[in-house]
Parts: C-alpha cells; structure tokens; sequence
C-alpha cells in the first residue's frame, strides 16, 4: 500500500465492517450509538462493524451513516478514510456547547465556520486557512429547518481538544473574547479535512449543554433528557436534507480545486 488511497480502500472496511461499495453517495456522521441505532431501526437495516473503532449503516435509499467515535482525530480519521469512497456530500450530526446567553438547548447550529483550537487540523492545513463548510449543502439544510419553522443559529464553533475545561475561569475568559457560539471537538477539524480531501462538508450542531455556567454543564440526567427531547428531529432533518440532494441530483461542489 504506497498511496493514501490504497490505504483508505484497506482501512475504511476495516474500521467499519463495510465494504467500500456499500457505501452511498451521501453519509451521515455521527458519534453518539443511539443516533445510528435509531437510523437501522428507521430504515431496518443492518448495522455493521460491532465491535470495531466504527460502526456504519446504509438504508435503501443510499444514505449511509457512521458513528466514528468521538473527537477531532476520529473525524480527521474518518474523512481521510471515505477518500476511498469519494462521497458526493457528508453532514455531521453533533452536539455543541452554547457559549452565547441567546443560545439555548435543542437550539440548532449551522456553522458559517470554525476556530481551530484542536490541533488535529493543522497536520492537514496551515494554520492561515480557514475552517469552511460548503455552504451549498448548508443551504439544503437550512432549507429544512424553515421548512419546519424551527429556529437556527449561524456563526462560528470553536473546536477543542480538551475534553474537561468547564472548570477552567481563564480558558472561559478566552472564549468570550473569541465570541464563539458554540464549543464542540470535530466541526473545524471535520471542515478542514474535508477540505483537504476534497469532500463537501457540513455540520448541524444541536445545543447539548451551556458550560460557561456551572448549572448548565452537562451531567448524564441533562444530557439525557435533552437527546429525549431532541435527538429524533435532528436526525429527521439530517435524513431529509441528505435524502433530498440525492434525489435533485444537484451538485454540491461549486468550484473546482
């Protein structure tokens, strides 16, 4: 295996239990088990790869899903393995922190971009280039949301590597002065890879906890009861609006590289 392709074509199976070909055109990205749970049960396919770093599903429409795990290196791991695939778009589904007092929970989150504060992205990227999802596929999910009359917020995510920082008053006082929206460890790095890879990227981020206080740090009953609440219309949305490219056959990509 000399290139990188050979390697994604060896290594995606590997870590998903899925051959290359039964992947589809568009995939859905997850990292949390009830979300691709709730997608096989949905569509009564199987999932694949139990017991491997990543599991995946693909219904009969051709949209796939994976859960890679959790955090900036999975998501840089994953979108360099689905090189092998090449998918015409990838959406993420996950969750964020709400940094701003207007941001509430079960509040969605478009991101018009992403500080890289992980790390992860910089073996791609030089740190100079911008965190950017294609806003084409953004715009079909935005679509979705009006089409529903739920509400959405835009503006910028900072991702980071660290997993416990909610007690940390100095790192809270540089996330205000960045005016971030929303705290999370994949989207700048889900961005830049994809970019890196050539693959249309975006993310819907769902509003899971308010950590700049202490009551709103996510506990396992809030978070709990906030997938409850909020998890089946976000994957609803994700569903549709991936669904719905597929079906117009509209191009994401509006540029070349």
């Amino acid at each position: 295996m000399k290139t990188k392709l050979d390697i994604a074509k060896n290594w995606l199976p590997r870590y998903t239990g899925m051959d290359i070909n039964e992947f589809g055109d568009y995939i859905l990205l997850t990292n949390f088990d009830d979300y691709i749970q709730s997608f096989a049960e949905r569509f009564n396919c199987e999932i694949k790869g139990l017991g491997r770093p990543m599991q995946a599903a693909t219904n009969s429409a051709g949209l796939s899903m994976i859960n890679f795990g959790m955090g900036s290196p999975n998501i840089a791991t994953v979108m360099d393995l689905l090189v092998a695939r090449h998918p015409k778009g990838v959406l993420f589904l996950g969750k964020c922190g709400g940094l701003k007092k207007t941001t509430e929970l079960g509040h969605f989150i478009l991101p018009i971009g992403a500080i890289r504060g992980e790390g992860t992205s910089d073996d791609y990227l030089p740190p100079e280039v911008p965190a950017l999802p294609s806003f084409k596929l953004h715009k079909f999910v935005s679509d979705k949301l009006k089409q529903r009359k739920l509400d959405y917020r835009t503006g910028v995510i900072y991702t980071t590597n660290r997993r416990v920082w909610e007690w940390d008053a100095e790192f809270k006082r540089y996330l205000r002065k960045l005016t971030a929206i929303g705290i999370d460890m994949e989207t700048a790095t889900l961005f830049i890879v994809g970019h890196a890879n050539q693959i249309a990227r975006g993310a819907l981020l769902m509003v899971s906890d308010i950590p700049m206080v202490p009551h709103g740090i996510k506990t396992e009953k809030s978070d709990r009861e906030v997938t409850k609440k909020f998890s089946k219309i976000h994957l609803d949305i994700g569903i549709e609006s991936m669904t719905e490219i597929g079906k117009m056959g509209e191009k994401i990509k509006h540029f070349q590289y």
